[in-house]
């Protein structure tokens, strides 16, 4: 295992890790809300949007995950179907066509962080820049992941996953 496999299976596990930590705080979130509103009477203000901030992040880290262990969405009936130099072009293609992708929502995360970073955010009194840093950070993991397969594909080899 080469050093740059070590980092991207370091980076997956922290963000697997991040994203179930941001899970069981997200289900506490999401009690407190219930407790408060049927059992208190007073629902916090704050557990809704602070919810929705925890999806974001667990969503986008998640993802990175799931491309860097190949758990996302494919055609792979149609590309085992290719011989085997076919298949490694199709799945060389399918890399660059994720990673493109990946710098494309990184820059526009990356232009609405900026464009919203001034903006306090109701409820939260946090930035409103913060729901886009999740796609920076996601379109990052991502690109460093597909170029790992794509090293991968390069020199015949499987990637693992990283595992909790």
């Amino acid at each position: 295992m080469n050093a740059y496999t070590k980092l991207c299976a370091a980076l997956s596990r922290w963000s697997l890790r991040t994203a179930v930590l941001g899970l069981v705080v997200l289900v506490i979130c999401v009690q407190w809300q219930v407790v408060g509103r049927y059992l208190l009477n007073d629902s916090p203000t704050w557990t809704e949007p602070f919810a929705l901030l925890l999806v974001l992040y667990i969503t986008a880290l998640a993802v990175a995950v799931g491309v860097r262990d190949a758990g996302h969405l494919g055609m792979e009936s149609v590309v085992v179907l290719l011989p085997r130099a076919a298949q490694r072009v199709a799945e060389a293609f399918i890399h660059l066509c994720v990673i493109a992708f990946a710098v494309l929502m990184a820059f526009a995360g990356w232009e609405w962080l900026t464009l919203k970073w001034a903006e306090p955010k109701p409820m939260l009194g946090v930035s409103e820049g913060l729901d886009y840093l999740p796609l920076v950070i996601s379109g990052v993991l991502i690109v460093l992941f597909c170029i790992e397969h794509l090293i991968a594909l390069w020199r015949d080899q499987t990637i693992e996953e990283a595992g909790v």
